[in-house]
């Protein structure tokens, strides 16, 4: 299995943030092809102090070309043309081969 991860700093207006997330960029999601299974928060702790992200989002993908393929299908760009619509913190997006932790 491989993840996309994405982090969200702090937005300039976090309600703005959480209402165009879910009614606008998360149907988005719905109609990515690849994709196994998504999730996310806006409740990001930190072990220690205060955490540098706001919010998350991991989808997962059967391998890396399979989320390679879904993020340059036209779905995929759109989902990456949206997030200057409420992301106005930035974003770090990271992708990586989850390993099993029973083997």
């Amino acid at each position: 299995m491989h993840r996309l991860l994405v982090l969200y700093p702090e937005p300039a207006d976090p309600e703005h943030f959480r209402d165009y997330y879910v009614a606008e960029h998360l149907p988005l999601v719905m109609d990515w092809p690849g994709v196994l299974a998504w999730r996310y928060s806006f409740d990001v702790a930190a072990t220690q102090g205060e955490s540098p992200y706001f919010a998350v989002f991991e989808a997962d993908f059967a391998d890396a070309a399979a989320m390679s393929a879904a993020r340059s299908s036209p779905q995929g760009q759109r989902l990456t043309a949206d997030v200057v619509n409420y992301a106005t913190g930035g974003v770090v997006v990271i992708d990586y081969p989850v390993q099993d932790g029973t083997d």
